[in-house]
């Protein structure tokens, strides 16, 4: 009995490593950097495999979608992708001083981000937000988008929550994008998110759900805030969960617009 019990844990965490991220292949190497926030503990992975100038960034733990597309892109045409690890959920939380905390790791990129997002029990110390900044100086820093020229993350969401049609106006998001561009014949969960006009009209000539965001957009701590105010271009590629030829189709076509304006430079 206790031999079957003992096949079947076995099993299931060889299954639940697996879903969350995919094996390393032959031939591809990694590198890793570690982040502290007090009692959370964070490693960011970068995985290897003929770098070619393009570079991924996956920041929540539970979106493995975009880990296993960025993965496959990776195996066939070469590339970097950076993954982060702490425990297969949405928010970084952590303690200190007793008190409980909660941030999502894609808002903690601006002073302004961290103060208006970060959850807690009881009022935060700037000690706490400037750890949290702290960390995300880290990832953005090993990312290097001073060497690659852009930021560019993958995103997955849930089935007819967030999707496209967010943004449309009357809707929460409505405030954040400049322009919206709708393929009726698309999932409204499968879409780009740009901070570039050229990024956005090529996107649209390929006839994808596209996002273009507003100058005007809230400092919500995000990446693409924090990519628009240090002038570095940007694109997310989001799809819902499980959509993973989706996911590498649309990685292609973020690539190709970045190639296409000279934003891809081999190393």
């Amino acid at each position: 009995m206790f031999k079957v019990v003992f096949q079947v844990i076995l099993a299931l965490f060889a299954f639940n490593t697996f879903a969350q991220h995919p094996p390393v292949f032959d031939a591809m190497t990694s590198d890793s950097s570690f982040i502290k926030i007090y009692d959370l503990d964070v490693t960011l992975v970068k995985y290897s495999y003929k770098p070619n100038g393009i570079k991924f960034l996956v920041v929540h733990d539970n979106e493995d979608t975009g880990v296993k597309a960025g993965f496959d892109y990776i195996r066939w045409s070469g590339g970097e992708l950076i993954d982060s690890q702490y425990g297969s959920v949405r928010d970084y939380n952590f303690s200190y001083m007793d008190d409980t905390y909660r941030i999502d790791p894609n808002a903690i990129y601006t002073s302004v981000g961290v103060n208006t997002r970060l959850k807690k029990d009881a009022y935060s110390s700037s000690e706490v937000e400037q750890s949290i900044l702290k960390a995300g100086k880290q990832i953005v820093d090993f990312y290097d988008p001073k060497a690659t020229g852009y930021i560019l993350t993958l995103h997955n969401n849930a089935d007819g929550g967030f999707g496209i049609s967010s943004y449309l106006p009357g809707y929460d998001l409505a405030s954040t994008a400049d322009s919206v561009y709708i393929n009726f014949e698309m999932d409204g969960d499968d879409l780009l998110y740009v901070t570039e006009p050229k990024l956005f009209s090529s996107l649209k000539k390929a006839n994808v759900n596209v996002i273009l965001q507003s100058k005007f957009a809230d400092n919500d701590g995000s990446l693409s805030v924090y990519a628009m105010q240090n002038n570095i271009p940007y694109i997310n590629v989001e799809v819902q969960h499980g959509h993973i030829e989706e996911h590498l189709r649309l990685i292609e076509l973020a690539v190709a617009a970045l190639k296409e304006f000279g934003l891809i430079k081999k190393p």
